[in-house]
């Protein structure tokens, strides 16, 4: 199966504009409102944060996809609009009943994201002015400056697209993201639009998506915190022209392999973003007995601030992993465990091996570093992905605020 990487993300597929936009919302003079919009009817899905304080765009948002479609998602960066009570509830309804007036769609039909400061109300005479400038400059290439916009720690902007044969059609699927700290999704501060032409029903889209957040964003760690406003949301306009999916057949297949593609590419994005990172992790738990062990053990590890400070400072010590490992809830056998750091073993049958230190130290040196946890018990495997723990972390979070 060929995938090709095209540019674009959200404006890649056919009949996708979006725009960005500076509404004044953030101390300085950035893009802080972002628009995606289909010129076509879309089928809708997403995913959601699992945070006990949602603010106010999710549960919006979540009664908008109650019936799987949706045509444009509205985005402010710069305030969360997260607890802010009934206030916050009506100024959400109030971003997407404004942007549905001026693009002629029922607001239900359009889902609603914010991401920033919690705890503080949205300037509403600056946000409605953001929108109504958003709806001007809707463009098919404005993929970059919607990406820009959505933007709040983040140092890079985060865009992925590819296309693929599905049905005899090029089908695209396309996507931005933000994301850089308060990073630990458990879905169903990072959000993440996706957009497809692929004609495929609002059933199979949510299954879809489920699957591929379960194999990246929720297989993501920076700081091991969750937001209030964790989102990933896809519409998919059917503008491709395949014959519209309806079961889990090869051209579902197809799809899902495409969108698996830009989640995780996204994901990673967001790692090697992640607020003062200097490494970008990679631990691979084998021979686990089921998946979610393999996925629990593999968290476990890179949600470690020991672990995390152990790469930072590029001290090989192994022993932060195991007791990171022994502190999950998954039953395993320690006397079995073997670790890898790159291609350099340090543990066998439970118990470290005479270390190569010049080896170590120049595998731990490089920017992206793997590790390996072979548990000896079955055939499930899972991989995710972290980042170290820096002094800048500290520095950026500590006045954050203000």
């Amino acid at each position: 199966m060929k995938f090709r990487k095209v540019e674009g993300g959200v404006t890649a597929a056919k009949s996708f504009l979006a725009a960005g936009v500076a509404a004044g919302l953030k101390k300085n003079e950035k893009k802080d409102m972002a628009l995606i919009y289909s010129q076509l009817p879309a089928a809708a899905a997403g995913m959601f944060t699992k945070n006990r304080f949602q603010a106010a765009p999710v549960l919006v948002s979540r009664e908008h996809l109650a019936d799987g479609r949706a045509q444009a998602i509205i985005v402010n960066s710069g305030n969360a609009n997260a607890c802010t009570g009934e206030a916050g509830i009506k100024d959400a309804r109030r971003m997407a009943e404004l942007t549905g007036e001026l693009l002629q769609l029922q607001p239900q039909d359009v889902l609603v994201a914010s991401t920033g400061v919690i705890g503080q109300y949205l300037p509403m005479v600056k946000v409605e002015s953001g929108i109504r400038a958003a709806v001007e400059q809707l463009q098919a290439d404005g993929g970059l400056q919607a990406a820009e916009a959505i933007m709040t720690t983040d140092t890079t902007v985060k865009s992925a697209a590819y296309q693929v044969e599905i049905g005899g059609q090029t089908v695209t699927v396309g996507g931005i993201a933000k994301g850089s700290g308060m990073i630990h999704p458990n879905m169903a501060t990072m959000l993440a639009f996706i957009t497809t032409d692929c004609a495929i029903a609002p059933p199979l889209l949510q299954q879809a998506l489920k699957q591929t957040v379960d194999r990246s964003y929720n297989l993501i760690t920076v700081d091991g915190d969750t937001s209030t406003n964790d989102m990933v949301v896809v519409l998919a306009n059917g503008a491709a022209g395949n014959q519209l999916i309806s079961e889990e057949n090869d051209d579902y297949r197809r799809f899902l392999l495409a969108l698996q593609r830009v989640n995780t590419e996204l994901s990673q994005k967001i790692v090697r973003d992640g607020e003062g990172a200097t490494k970008f992790l990679e631990v691979t738990v084998q021979h686990a007995a089921t998946v979610e062990d393999a996925r629990i053990l593999a968290r476990g590890i890179l949600t470690s601030n020991l672990v995390k400070t152990a790469f930072f400072g590029e001290d090989a010590n192994w022993g932060r992993i195991v007791m990171a490992m022994g502190q999950t809830e998954v039953e395993f056998y320690p006397e079995r465990v073997d670790i890898f750091l790159g291609d350099l073993q340090v543990t066998q049958n439970g118990q470290g091996l005479p270390l190569a230190e010049e080896r170590a130290k120049a595998i731990l040196a490089r920017q992206d570093i793997q590790i390996t946890v072979d548990l000896h018990m079955g055939e499930a495997e899972a991989t995710a992905w972290g980042a170290d723990l820096s002094y800048d972390y500290v520095k950026i979070n500590a006045s954050y605020r203000s």
